[in-house]
Formats: structure tokens, C-alpha cells, sequence
């Protein structure tokens, strides 16, 4: 696809760009038949430095609320182990009690048929009753 004819005539600037400052695409203009780089908006270095300490302030919130949910499952853990520890033949209880209702919900479902085998045998019967009354007439 060739490329469109821009109708507004921008400079360029030829000289090199300088330290600090983010080097643009060159641009190739068909209408002088001159490369260079578009002039670039001067850029506010307190603008930048206010917009990455705000940055840095959300991260440091974020990695403390990580080191907090840490801490909490970190204290959650240790009370979960003095608890088996004070009372093991409960845990056992709870745990036995736990996988077998689990058990029982996954025995349930496979010995239940599914559904469309129900639906199927409605239909079959729907259409032997008609079959029949076919027959009558």
C-alpha cells in the first residue's frame, strides 16, 4: 500500500539529538526529498520525575499489602499446625469426614444417568404411544 501524501509541511530538524532526550524515527520527506526528525515537544523533567513517584508509591503499597497477606498465611499455617498438633484424632475426623462426603457426591453423579438418557426414554415412549394410535386409526 504506498504510503499517504501528507498535505502540511512539517521541518525537520537535521542536527542530532541530544543527551536526556528520546531518539524519534527518522522521517523521509518526498516533498523537499529531505530525512531528518520531526521537531519534538520540549518535555518537562519534573512532569516525568512526579509521574515515576507516583508509580514508585503504588508499587511500595502493593508489596506491602503482599508482605501482609503473606504474614497472614504464614500465621493462619502455624495455628493450623497447633491445631492438629493439640487435637490430632479430631483433625483426622474432620479430615476422614471431609473426603468422604466428597466421596459420596462423586458416587452420586456417576451412578445418576445423565440427563438426556431420561429425555430419550420419554421420547421413545411419546413415539410408541403414537406409533400405536397409528395403528388404531
Amino acid at each position: 500500500m504506498p504510503p499517504r501524501k501528507s498535505t502540511e509541511t512539517k521541518t525537520l530538524d537535521t542536527t542530532g539529538a541530544k543527551i536526556g532526550e528520546p531518539v524519534p524515527k527518522a522521517i523521509i520527506d518526498t516533498n523537499t526529498a529531505s530525512v531528518g526528525v520531526p521537531r519534538q515537544a520540549a518535555s518537562d523533567l519534573h512532569e516525568d520525575l512526579s509521574a515515576l513517584r507516583k508509580q514508585i508509591d503504588a508499587l511500595q503499597r502493593v508489596a506491602t499489602a503482599a508482605r501482609s497477606a503473606k504474614g497472614n498465611a504464614d500465621e493462619a499455617m502455624r495455628q493450623t499446625q497447633a491445631a492438629v498438633k493439640r487435637h490430632p484424632v479430631s483433625t483426622l475426623v474432620a479430615v476422614a469426614a471431609v473426603c468422604g462426603a466428597f466421596a459420596l457426591i462423586l458416587a452420586g453423579r456417576r451412578a445418576e444417568p445423565p440427563r438426556r438418557y431420561l429425555y430419550r426414554s420419554a421420547l421413545d415412549e411419546l413415539r410408541d404411544l403414537y406409533d400405536s394410535v397409528r395403528d388404531r386409526l
